[in-house]
């Protein structure tokens, strides 16, 4: 493949809009020819994020007054129960790979229960393929419509899935303790990410209600065969971005901790993104801030017959825009890796 793939960003003035246009604009072969932000409409890219000043990017524009002819793929980053009428709307022959939370879940009547309203676009629902990039490559590099996972069900699902699948955790009992940046919230103004709000101090919050849970139950339970309801907690950290979650399981037929952890070594040994720590080593958010890695660890517990498994991720990377071209790359026949080779920011 020669010719260059034409993206649109749908919501570009968003933290994963910007993190996307950052990173397409190193790719050989994206060209980046539409930006929507309806508030923001009519500014240039550097007017908005002075940081992507120096990028030739299109004006941003509205998305109805967006010409769609000449676009490859569209990148819908918008807020969460926005996208389905904004996607039927497109022109079918566009690809898209959708960034909000809108055809993650496989049941629309699951989705109306977490998400309050009716899905209102169940025959894309039916077609979309969940993007869990290393365990979904066949169904991505098929797919029209990707739903790119959510920041935390990645880092979960990521160490969980491949753990069911051998046989070697009970499916019930596993509680995922979760920590998140303040930029998993978006950007625009919100009482409670405010900086007096944020700053010295941790909290939890969508405690047995985060949206999150059911997305990363549905992968779990396909994962083991059978329904698999887990305990999850998320917690806001004071800090710009990162996913931690700290996983407690329980070990089947005799497994131990160096049982799962070898598992895990041999699922992802020749993974580009997705790196096993050294034994004994701890996995840490600012060991993977500003790349599209995820790293993980399994360590055994105190508590006879249990292990905790530790991954992070930077959500708006490897949790959003990175994994969202990750599985782009796939759709069009790309090397997957293009455009985020970058190695971690540190300190």
């Amino acid at each position: 493949m020669t010719e260059k793939v034409n993206a649109a960003i749908l919501g570009a003035s968003g933290y994963t809009g910007a993190e996307l246009v950052r990173l397409l604009a190193r790719h050989p072969r994206v060209a980046i020819r539409a930006l929507t932000a309806d508030r923001q409409a009519g500014k240039t890219l550097g007017e908005v994020f002075p940081h992507l000043a120096r990028i030739d990017a299109p004006v941003l524009t509205r998305i109805e007054d967006q010409d769609w002819s000449g676009i490859d793929v569209v990148f819908a980053a918008l807020p969460h129960g926005t996208t389905q009428e904004v996607i039927v709307a497109l022109p079918p022959a566009l690809k898209i790979v959708d960034l909000s939370a809108d055809f993650r879940l496989f049941d629309p009547d699951a989705y109306a229960a977490w998400y309050g309203h009716p899905h209102r676009a169940t025959d894309l629902q039916a077609e979309a393929v969940y993007g869990l990039t290393e365990l979904a490559r066949e169904p991505v590099r098929k797919a029209r419509l990707v739903a790119n996972p959510g920041c935390y069900p990645t880092a979960a699902q990521l160490p969980l899935i491949p753990l069911l699948q051998s046989g070697l955790i009970h499916s019930d009992g596993i509680i995922i303790d979760a920590k998140s940046g303040v930029s998993g919230a978006g950007r625009d103004a919100k009482l409670g990410n405010l900086f007096t709000e944020v700053s010295e101090g941790i909290h939890a919050y969508g405690i047995t209600s985060h949206r999150h849970a059911p997305e990363i139950e549905q992968g779990l339970s396909d994962a083991a065969g059978s329904k698999v309801l887990v305990s999850f907690t998320p917690h806001l950290m004071p800090i710009n971005r990162g996913i931690l979650c700290t996983t407690y399981v329980t070990l089947r037929g005799g497994a131990t901790a160096l049982d799962l952890r070898q598992h895990l070594t041999r699922v992802y040994g020749e993974e580009s993104f997705v790196h096993v720590l050294p034994e004994g080593a701890t996995p840490a958010t600012r060991h993977v801030r500003g790349s599209n890695h995820c790293l993980m660890n399994v360590f055994a517990d105190r508590v006879p017959d249990r292990a905790i498994v530790v991954s992070v991720i930077d959500n708006l990377i490897k949790g959003a825009s990175g994994q969202a071209i990750q599985n782009m790359n796939l759709m069009f026949g790309m090397p997957e890796t293009m455009a985020l080779e970058q190695e971690t920011l540190f300190p």
